[in-house]
């Protein structure tokens, strides 16, 4: 089996153990790309490849057609997933003896997953610099602390649904009494400061384990954060060997969507809507450019599905399900959880058709409430006819997740299809590719 493209992604989520080191990474992927500044004008030309980041954590880039364009094909992914967020004060003393950080739980996820591995501390410092204030990117980058769980014999419901406490259970262990006042000393080390000038930081725990193949066959491949920068990957990847066309292509990812979205860098915000609208201002079109090229536009949101579990197929549906290596999976909502309808699924079904990619069909077992996605949020902002696409994994928000390695052969080449059809819309109900 073909593992090039899944070892690149292993490297990637490497690099990516927090949403400002994932949109690092892509920056460093998009190095021919011109950097935009929202804080700033801008003068585009037709034919150029532009970014634009905000917070540090979401990133838009869009490639320019060498003529007019009335039409955006965009995908959409998320940079973070569910981990521990580390408290300002972040140093807990136990009993004189032991040192433990204080944290919060950041997204919904399956906190038994998170005990007994090597983590780190990664995440973004803010320092004083220069009569000013500098952002620098942390990763301590070595087996830093540890949450043990309790022995069964102090806790003998630990295998009966035991029912963990954010607030006791999940402290990781950070040293021994000796290590007391050492954390700040050491992110401040890290930013490659003085403690003094430490002024601010968002930092996170991270799982130290490495991404791995395994199965019979090699089949299967898990790591950290799959879901969602595996979308996030494979649509940079898509993005970049796209041919030029004629519409203006459009790649996303957005921070905060495990906690809802609602940010300034979420996808709920104006970011989107902003870039979209000054594309078009520093090309010269007026506000009806801007209303007649988001009706013939097209968006995937992409984010993982479920994949059937091997233990448990009863969870899901009994024809509307999935499987890892199978294909994209597309995934729909009667109550729009998922923005997926016939029109977006036809269009792309006919894409992927064309290409060559399988398609799977998911919908949550009917009497199962689901998880939603950025799709419906971002429509609220940018309404254009959207389809909520992933990836068939395992074990989604535990901190180690599970999917197929060819499935991401076929997001790449799905997505890049995608972003060389040319789908106009004739206004009487029909699309033309």
């Amino acid at each position: 089996m073909d593992t090039g493209n899944a070892k690149k992604l292993i490297d990637f989520i490497k690099k990516s153990p927090t949403a400002f080191h994932a949109i690092d990474a892509i920056r460093g992927e998009l190095a021919d790309f011109t950097p935009l500044r929202e804080s700033e004008p801008w003068r585009l030309t037709p034919g150029g490849r532009y970014y634009v980041t905000r917070n540090g954590s979401s990133i838009i880039a869009f490639t320019l057609p060498g003529a007019s364009f009335d039409a955006f094909r965009i995908i959409a992914s998320h940079s973070d997933s569910p981990a521990f967020k580390i408290k300002e004060n972040a140093e807990v003393v136990v009993r004189a003896h032991y040192v433990q950080l204080d944290t919060e739980r950041y997204g919904g996820m399956i906190m038994s997953s998170w005990f007994d591995r090597p983590l780190s501390v990664a995440g973004r410092a803010l320092v004083r610099a220069d009569g000013g204030i500098r952002t620098v990117l942390v990763n301590l980058d070595r087996d830093m602390c540890l949450i043990p769980n309790v022995a069964i014999h102090m806790n003998r419901e630990v295998n009966s649904g035991y029912a963990y406490n954010a607030a006791v259970d999940t402290f990781p262990l950070w040293g021994s009494e000796a290590a007391r006042g050492s954390f700040r000393a050491q992110i401040a080390e890290a930013a490659g400061a003085k403690e003094s000038d430490l002024l601010g930081a968002d930092l996170f725990l991270y799982n130290r384990m490495p991404g791995c193949f395994w199965g019979a066959k090699q089949e299967y491949v898990s790591a950290p954060r799959l879901d969602d920068i595996e979308c996030a990957f494979s649509s940079l990847l898509a993005f970049k060997a796209a041919r030029p066309g004629s519409q203006c292509n459009v790649y996303c990812v957005f921070d905060n969507e495990e906690v809802g979205s609602t940010t300034k860098q979420g996808a709920d915000s104006s970011f989107l809507e902003d870039t979209l609208r000054r594309i078009l201002l520093a090309l010269g079109r007026g506000e009806e450019h801007y209303y007649t090229a988001l009706a013939n536009s097209f968006m995937l949101s992409a984010d993982n599905a479920h994949a059937v579990h091997p233990n448990h197929p009863e969870y899901s549906d009994p024809e509307n399900h999935a499987y890892m290596n199978e294909g994209i999976v597309i995934k729909f909502n009667a109550n729009q959880k998922y923005t997926t309808d016939g029109v977006s699924e036809a269009v792309f079904h006919h894409i992927c058709e064309k290409a060559g990619v399988p398609v799977q069909h998911y919908a949550n077992r009917s009497d199962m409430a689901g998880g939603g996605t950025l799709g419906n949020i971002s429509g609220s902002h940018v309404s254009v006819n959207t389809l909520d696409i992933g990836l068939a994994q395992l074990a989604m928000h535990s901190c180690y997740e599970t999917a197929g390695v060819r499935d991401i052969d076929y997001m790449i080449d799905g997505m890049k299809a995608f972003y060389e059809t040319d789908i106009r819309f004739d206004g009487e109900g029909g699309y033309r590719l």
